[in-house]
């Protein structure tokens, strides 16, 4: 009868301690995913701000009879230069039926002639589309002997930038927020993971071990316990964006391997840096306990 109280003692702390593992595996995964969730809307955001200025340009509206071979020289040296990302060439025919088609009819046909001159759109890079850039690229743009006059929306420029800085703000104080409570649920995880051994800890002082040496098994099984969370909260990220890939089409896509990469390796190195480094402060404070506070 002892015997077998004996044996099925251990195997009932095994099970136990194994139990306590696996919930916290599961609860470290559960806040990888939302780090990584995270992770993807800070990037995400970043990608839609440069989107949207960049579609802030500039309109340059050609002398009349400039020639083809003017034309094309000056698209060639605008496409050449660091701060635009694209041009395209509107002619007067163009310009007139676009110009028709948002009025809803054909104002050539009551003025008797097209008004309008040939113009060149351009889309400027995000990082030149501050107003203090714009208004040195529109004396720019003026020197060219074939632009007469430079049109681009000053107050929807000043609208943009500040929404996007005020948006940008706001992000990161909800991201600084949201990283804090991670880690704290993290570190609580860990914490009580930690605490169910705590007699072990103090019986493993009491036959003379070292901290070190009772510090070690427990911070390999953190580093084992952030790989495996982070390992199942990509997995679960990836299949969640596959198979959403869809709606998210324009803002990510599982082609985009950069933006993938990042955020599997922010979640991957969150997960082993934090699991290791609040196992490595649960431990030594329970080092510091006397037999007695293990009770409480």
């Amino acid at each position: 009868m002892s015997h077998l109280m004996k044996h099925s003692k251990p195997k009932k702390i095994k099970q136990r301690i194994f139990n306590s593992w696996i919930t916290s595996l599961i609860s470290i995964s559960m806040v990888l995913i939302m780090i990584g969730m995270l992770g993807l809307v800070i990037i995400n955001a970043t990608k839609l701000s440069e989107y949207v200025r960049e579609q802030i340009g500039f309109t340059l509206v050609l002398h009349e009879n400039i020639k083809e071979v003017e034309i094309d020289r000056l698209q060639k040296t605008l496409n050449a230069s660091d701060f635009v990302k694209s041009t395209r060439y509107i002619n007067k025919d163009n310009a007139a039926k676009e110009l028709s088609e948002d009025l809803g009819e054909d104002f050539t046909g009551f003025l008797g002639y097209n008004p309008l001159f040939a113009s060149v759109e351009v889309k400027l890079f995000a990082k030149y589309t501050h107003p203090d850039s714009l208004l040195l690229l529109e004396k720019e743009f003026l020197d060219f002997p074939q632009i007469k006059e430079v049109y681009y929306q000053k107050n929807l420029v000043s609208v943009i930038n500040n929404n996007v800085s005020r948006i940008s703000f706001i992000l990161i104080i909800i991201s600084g927020l949201l990283t804090f409570i991670f880690v704290a649920l993290i570190n609580n995880t860990i914490r009580i993971s930690v605490y169910s051994q705590r007699f072990t800890i103090n019986t493993m002082q009491m036959v003379g071990a070292s901290d070190s040496f009772i510090r070690k098994p427990f911070i390999q099984q953190s580093i084992f316990m952030g790989i495996y969370g982070a390992i199942i909260a990509n997995i679960l990220l990836f299949i969640g964006i596959y198979s959403y890939k869809k709606e998210l089409t324009g803002v990510i896509s599982t082609s985009d391997i950069f933006t993938l990469g990042a955020v599997f390796m922010l979640v991957l190195i969150f997960g082993l840096i934090i699991s290791s480094l609040s196992t490595y402060l649960a431990v030594n404070k329970l080092l510091k306990l006397k037999f007695d506070e293990l009770f409480y």
